[in-house]
């Protein structure tokens, strides 16, 4: 029904580019995953951060209770980890303590293991009520994630069904998919973790820095040294592998569309022995890939070594102050103890919180994109007047209908049909000529920018969509039939339908024979593509469709362009039968098949330039009889027109 230029895979994906949707999933997402924790991560960023972010808090909205909640179990959590280190050091103290009086041969000097027992009771029951804490909230961010995700799928895909056929015709269907399903689960995997780990990273910062004051401001600020330090030379070495990172990048999405490609069109490549070229460029780009890869893996990988050598320059300088303290009995060892812990990870929470906003802006990206799909113009809405016509008879009137995709640029102008009930109206002339769009407007695809079109008097503006459409009965050049058994795809022209009804469609379309050779039968499940039956039985099978919906209006394209001659006698006797009593518009590209319509309309530049019967038409020696006679350049005229 709808022409679309480009070569498309079965994912939607323009081969034209190969491997870019699979680069922005695998090369970004994917690789993900096996990036160096501490190296930011290039994200696509959001137009509008502030607006997308205000659009996603309104999902929110609904659980911001429940989110406050998790919020307060995640800096409860963090908070009873802060303490322990403190804790532990005060028994550590104790130990010292003792161990000191004894060694001066102190009398009735030990170790106190009754104090040291309790701090290890306290420990415990710390890290026990942190574990729950962090369970606890985890298991009720799992769920409000999800429900949110579950909405915003459950949002998008109703707008897909408003959404008019022009959205479609401009878009990509793996653009489409990648939004209802990447762009999506992005958004619900950030809010389960990163949310929940950036307060945790802000509270643990905050705490530990708190608690080093609390211990000691002297060993606090050394501490604190080492971090600009880390920044700084954290970024001079990103400065540096980002441009291998991008390259590694680009190549891999090569890569990847390079591969998908040679799968998919592997008979073509074998049969023109273009196997040696197709690995020669595999080998080009993967040495592309092996060098950018080394190189920025390489580079970033340095960043880790460089921040233990600042973290363990920032730890012997608080061993060394810690032990002059102590010394100096201005600070307790546990209190040392301490400070150590916390200098080990002080920067931890920081590459954490990095990490967490650079994955915040990839995830306000993906929002941006699904609200651009929620924002898009859907169909003109019907009319809270809108009418059914209970028993249609098929009249069609196309009265100085004008329309255009693209406003300048006039496609259809002043186009005039009167189609009586029952008559077979074929639709010829040159690719681009209108054909499809006329059919399109015909079934408000597509409204008109003027004129009307009516469908038994009545002005199919003023009609239901979803009844205008059910008059209608299809049966196209690219069939479609999905993952299901042979009686369910028949039945979807009519759910309702028996089985006796769906066999006697099956007979009528010269479909019942094969299908009861197959090897269940009518519940023979057909694959994801139809495979397993032929590209003449799944005609059939459309046909068959058409014929238990019974529609008052057919719509037939050419169907049988690709099949054998035994097969399209069969197709045509199985069309002939389902156009019997009913008004049909024929889209033809063979004009030997539309001999005996009763109106031919040829259409040139969305105009109609003649029409009129096959052998009119034929003895004005117009625009039809060249169409006509280029098909039959070895064929006499005498003979054609027989």
């Amino acid at each position: 029904m709808i022409e679309r230029t480009g070569k498309s895979n079965s994912s939607g994906e323009n081969l034209k580019e190969p491997g870019f949707r699979s680069f922005r999933r695998d090369g970004w997402r994917g690789h993900r995953r096996g990036l160096h924790p501490a190296v930011p991560l290039p994200v696509e960023r959001a137009r509008d951060f502030k607006g997308t972010l205000k659009k996603l808090a309104g999902y929110l909205r609904p659980f911001k209770y429940q989110i406050l909640f998790v919020f307060l179990l995640a800096a409860c959590s963090t908070v009873f980890s802060i303490f322990s280190p403190v804790i532990m050091g005060k028994a550590t103290t104790k130990l010292f303590e003792g161990l000191m009086l004894k060694l001066n041969n102190v009398p009735g000097a030990g170790i106190d293991f009754q104090y040291i027992r309790q701090v290890v009771l306290i420990l415990a029951a710390l890290y026990l009520l942190s574990a729950c804490f962090g369970y606890a909230q985890q298991y009720l961010m799992a769920g409000i994630a999800q429900r949110i995700a579950y909405n915003l799928r459950k949002d998008v895909v109703f707008k897909l069904s408003r959404l008019p056929l022009k959205f479609y015709d401009s878009h990509a269907h793996g653009e489409i998919l990648s939004r209802v399903t990447n762009d999506i689960d992005n958004i619900g995997n950030t809010l389960q973790q990163s949310l929940i780990q950036l307060i945790s990273a802000v509270v643990s910062l905050t705490g530990m820095i708190i608690m080093m004051l609390s211990i000691s401001p002297l060993m606090t600020a050394i501490c604190l040294v080492t971090i600009p330090l880390c920044l700084v030379g954290t970024r001079v070495i990103i400065a540096r592998s980002q441009r291998y990172f991008k390259e590694h990048w680009k190549e891999l999405g090569l890569l990847n569309g390079h591969v998908e490609e040679m799968y998919a069109g592997h008979q073509i490549i074998k049969a023109f022995g273009h196997e040696t070229g197709s690995i020669n460029q595999f080998e080009e780009i993967n040495e592309r890939l092996y060098e950018a890869s080394w190189k920025s893996q390489f580079i970033s990988g340095i960043i880790m070594p460089l921040m233990q050598l600042l973290n363990n320059a920032g730890y012997v300088f608080v061993c060394i102050v810690g032990g002059i303290l102590v010394t100096r009995r201005t600070l307790e060892i546990g209190d040392v103890q301490a400070m150590i812990h916390y200098s080990k990870h002080l920067t931890h929470p920081i590459t954490q919180t990095a990490n967490i906003a650079n994955i915040i802006q990839s995830t306000v990206a993906s929002a941006e994109r699904v609200f651009e799909l929620l924002d898009e113009d859907e169909e003109v809405p019907d009319s809270d007047d809108a009418v059914v016509i209970e028993s249609p008879k098929g009249q069609v009137i196309f009265h100085n209908v004008k329309f255009s995709y693209q406003e300048g640029t006039t496609l259809i102008e002043d186009l005039n049909i009167d189609v009586k009930e029952g008559q077979t109206v074929a639709i010829v002339g040159p690719t681009g000529a209108g054909k499809t769009t006329l059919v399109n407007l015909l079934m408000r695809f597509y409204e008109v920018n003027g004129g009307r079109i009516t469908v038994d008097g009545v002005e199919i503006g003023k009609l239901k969509r979803e009844a205008l459409r059910g008059i209608f009965g299809m049966v196209l050049q690219d069939t479609w039939l999905f993952n299901g058994t042979v009686r369910a795809n028949i039945a979807y022209g009519r759910e309702d339908a028996t089985l006796e009804e769906i066999v006697r469609a099956a007979q009528a379309a010269h479909a019942d024979h094969f299908i009861r050779a197959l090897p269940d039968g009518y519940d023979t499940v057909l694959n994801e593509d139809a495979s397993n039956i032929s590209q003449g039985q799944k005609q059939l099978l459309t046909i068959a469709r058409a014929i238990l919906a019974d529609p008052a209006i057919l719509i037939l394209d050419e169907a049988t362009s690709s099949v054998d001659t035994r097969t399209e006698a069969a197709i045509q006797k199985a069309m002939a039968n389902l156009m019997k009593g009913r008004t049909s518009f024929v889209i033809a590209h063979r004009l030997s098949t539309i001999r005996d319509a009763d109106l031919i309309l040829v259409m040139d530049k969305g105009r109609i330039v003649e029409k009129g019967k096959h052998h009119e038409l034929l003895a004005r020696g117009g625009f039809y009889a060249e169409l006509y006679y280029s098909q039959f350049r070895d064929v006499p005229a005498a003979a054609s027109c027989s």
